[in-house]
């Protein structure tokens, strides 16, 4: 107390009403606000001292309330050192080297000169998009599917103009599309998928594929898609200058006047900018306007689901997508996309009918089946595909005889990994038999491998069995119901 009987402490302010709207001289992105850019500092400086949000914050909050508005200074986020610091951290470590032949390790040596000279380079227009290394994975079918190997600082450029064009088409982008998004994931769509084909009614599926998605997307209509949200030119410039890098295969360049390899940082978010405009929209109002059914739609990238209550809607659907899809440089695989009956009481009218069990699906690595619970109702049973797991069978076999003289403990940590992998993306319920069956497979080449290091060297049973509970993780189910999981996420 003072000599005034007044209390010697400070008067604190109180904190800002949460109700307090943010004010619109803040909403400093995109058209349709007003006109002119007052010098504004990036913080509001409130009584509470609350931190104001970010620049990308507040490119969400504009592209959130404004769906119309069109963003014409985005590049000066791309080039910001500390965004590119940040995509350097996203970049996986062990990741190979494009046609630069700069690891990431390398880079990092003189990560704050490189990186102040790689800002620099796009602030002055003089960045310049390498061409990416062609290569080729096997797929199940035993065909080769080809990816691309970016150089490095094109890796970090994309990583860095993802971050900023996600602020904003994450605000646009529909519930039922689940590829490559933040916060969202292969076991999220196949939750979705499940929920619907249960609680819905869903008596036919029309499993769509397609055809060399990524191989025949349009640059020309893709840059039309960038435009409606996209002012800034030199953003769309810097989009076109990696979709006509080119591709280098054999050293020989090639310049791609379609398509966008696979592999890319930037790949996975084009591709549903493009599917967004071409299938979203469009079937989310042909749902609204023309269905008088049920219909649910799934789609992670390129892979997608839809479930019908009525087959000649179904059938209508199928045909007016074809031309759909048609129309910007797509086509549906012909022998891949299939109507079956599929849902709670497919088995019952096929079996009114004369006909066999419902036939499956899979999406997304998984068999989908028409089962019965333990008290007879209607269950969606997945299941492992079984061309994907002797695939992934094979490829453990390969690796084991390559690893053959290499110490136990570290081949053991090794195939901890591999099956502790495998056990976390399929132990969902119904799919144990699966897990098992991997499990004893890759313990069998294991030991398969084990007794080949020498004439002498038979590893005994009782022995190997002590390994396999040693490294390699039981086959358990790591996911619950998706009902159960959707309540505990909502």
């Amino acid at each position: 107390m003072n000599e005034h009987g007044k209390s010697d402490r400070p008067v604190v302010p109180k904190k800002s009403s949460n109700k307090v709207r943010t004010p619109m001289a803040e909403r400093m992105e995109g058209r349709g606000l007003a006109k002119g850019n007052p010098n504004q500092q990036n913080a509001l400086r409130t009584l509470s001292r609350v931190s104001a949000p970010s620049a990308l914050a507040r490119v969400r909050q504009t592209a959130r309330q404004n769906k119309d508005a069109k963003f014409t200074a985005l590049m000066h986020h791309i080039y910001s050192v500390e965004t590119l610091r940040f995509a350097y951290a996203q970049i996986k470590r062990q990741a190979a080297p494009g046609v630069d032949g700069e690891t990431w390790q390398n880079y990092g040596e003189a990560l704050e000169t490189n990186l102040q000279s790689l800002s620099h380079r796009l602030r002055h227009g003089a960045y310049h998009a390498k061409p990416v290394r062609r290569v080729y994975i096997p797929k199940p079918d035993g065909r080769q599917r080809p990816l691309g190997v970016t150089a490095l600082e094109d890796k970090l450029v994309q990583r860095a103009t993802v971050e900023v064009l996600n602020a904003i088409y994450e605000t646009d982008f529909l519930g039922f599309s689940y590829g490559f998004r933040p916060g969202r994931s292969q076991h999220k769509a196949l939750d979705a998928l499940f929920s619907g084909i249960r609680d819905r009614r869903v008596n036919w599926v029309l499993d769509l594929d397609v055809r060399s998605f990524f191989d025949k997307l349009s640059h020309d209509w893709l840059v039309r898609f960038l435009q409606h949200r996209i002012a800034d030119r030199r953003v769309l410039r810097l989009i076109q200058k990696w979709l006509s890098a080119g591709v280098l295969e054999d050293g020989k360049r090639t310049v791609m006047e379609e398509g966008s390899p696979q592999g890319g940082s930037a790949s996975p978010l084009l591709a549903n900018i493009y599917l967004h405009y071409v299938f979203d929209l469009w079937v989310q109002a042909w749902r609204q306007k023309c269905a008088h059914g049920d219909v649910i739609v799934v789609r992670y990238a390129d892979d997608i689901v839809v479930g019908f209550e009525f087959k000649d809607e179904a059938e209508r659907f199928h045909e007016e997508l074809k031309a759909r899809m048609q129309k910007f440089s797509l086509e549906l695989h012909p022998d891949k996309t299939r109507l079956i009956e599929f849902g709670r009481s497919a088995a019952a009218n096929r079996k009114r009918r004369g006909l066999g069990r419902p036939e499956t699906f899979d999406f997304l690595g998984f068999t989908h089946i028409c089962g019965k619970s333990n008290k007879g109702g209607f269950r969606i049973i997945r299941q492992t595909i079984r061309k994907r797991l002797q695939a992934k069978l094979l490829e453990v076999k390969r690796e084991l005889r390559r690893r053959m003289h290499d110490p136990i403990p570290e081949v053991g940590a090794w195939l901890k990994s591999v099956v502790g992998g495998h056990m976390r993306y399929y132990g969902v319920p119904k799919n144990r038999y699966a897990l098992a069956h991997f499990r004893f497979t890759v313990g069998k080449y294991w030991h398969h491998a084990l007794c080949r290091r020498s004439q002498k060297g038979r590893v005994r049973w009782d022995r190997m069995k002590r390994l396999i509970r040693r490294w390699l993780p039981p086959a358990h189910i790591c996911h619950s119901y998706p009902p159960r999981r959707l309540r505990v996420t909502t």
